[in-house]
């Protein structure tokens, strides 16, 4: 039989609890995870877990998507340009204009290669599927952002049969946009849900990232999407979520949620933050993320419902999910 040594077993490295699960006044649950808060000279003011390891931002990349798309040449601006940095909820303004700019580049639904979905806002879904209508291209949340890729492909004679190809060169531009933004190296690339190439860099880079962007001189393409995310954020999310409502309620925010928990933010003066709930529960994702604004010196009445979380028994509340840090 080999022996193992002590030293030689590396120590599992078990997050904090970043929010707890209260039912009738018992704590039923707990959601660990990780979270880094910047100061606004950039040093890291508030560090919990692992905030060096690298983790898949999901959806949070999209800024440095729509960044690229941009340094690669196609004219974007206002709600056209949100809608490319969007985890939108498939509310109907969103789906006007993305059949709107589709056809501007003289594109199709058909042509998109995003997965048909349903629309990821649940009233609205509700309302679609009561109206008859199926899981479509457009309707999924990140058509936006795949209507502005193919469209760059037509602009640069790129081919766009493989733009989800992480060797394609868009997806090599957006590669060098996440490093520079980060400022460090990608370590690992996946594919996100909707398709896409996607960029492993740690919690402490992407909470640079966001900074950059928020910083970044006027007229950069860093700028322009900051500025167009924060100048239409229902484009951007929706009118029921919590990136739409800090965007519009806290001066010069920048907001942006990914799937599996994941939350990216910051402020005009270089305050930013990045966290990721370990189990993906998106549950917990308004408390925590409230609760790290707070800490970061945020204190806009919007943060009451942001954080708000409330657990339901016989349609009645009797608890709620809260910050545990």
């Amino acid at each position: 039989m080999t022996s193992t040594s002590a030293e030689s077993v590396a120590t599992p490295v078990i997050s904090p609890v970043l929010a707890e699960v209260v039912r009738s006044g018992f704590v039923e649950g707990r959601h660990r995870g990780s979270l880094v808060l910047l100061a606004a000279d950039g040093s890291v003011e508030l560090s919990m877990g692992d905030v060096t390891a690298p983790v898949f931002p999901r959806s949070a990349n999209k800024p440095m998507q729509a960044a690229a798309v941009l340094r690669a040449g196609l004219d974007l601006a206002g709600e056209r340009l949100a809608l490319a940095a969007a985890s939108h909820s498939g509310e109907v303004f969103h789906r006007d204009l993305v059949q709107k700019m589709l056809a501007e580049y003289g594109l199709t639904a058909a042509d998109l290669q995003c997965p048909p979905d349903l629309p990821l806002d649940a009233v609205e879904a509700e309302t679609y599927l009561a109206a008859g209508a199926v899981r479509d291209r457009v309707t999924m949340n990140c058509s936006g952002k795949h209507a502005a890729m193919l469209a760059v492909c037509d602009l640069n004679g790129w081919p766009a049969d493989s733009y989800l190809d992480p060797g394609h060169p868009l997806q090599q531009l957006i590669l060098q946009v996440v490093e520079e933004a980060a400022g460090e190296r990608v370590t690992a690339v996946g594919t996100d849900g909707c398709g896409a190439p996607l960029m492993a860099i740690s919690l402490t880079g992407l909470a640079r990232a966001f900074r950059h962007f928020v910083l970044a001189p006027e007229e950069t393409a860093e700028r322009r999407v900051a500025d167009a995310m924060r100048a239409h954020p229902e484009y951007v999310a929706g009118t029921r979520r919590p990136d739409t409502w800090l965007m519009r309620e806290i001066p010069g925010a920048l907001s942006k949620m990914g799937a599996e928990a994941v939350q990216a933010f910051a402020l005009p003066d270089g305050r930013a933050l990045a966290f990721k709930v370990d189990d993906g529960g998106l549950r917990a994702l308004g408390p925590v993320l409230a609760r790290a604004l707070r800490l970061a010196g945020v204190e806009e009445d919007v943060l009451a419902r942001v954080g708000r979380a409330p657990l339901l028994g016989g349609a009645v509340e009797v608890g709620e999910i809260r910050a545990a840090f």
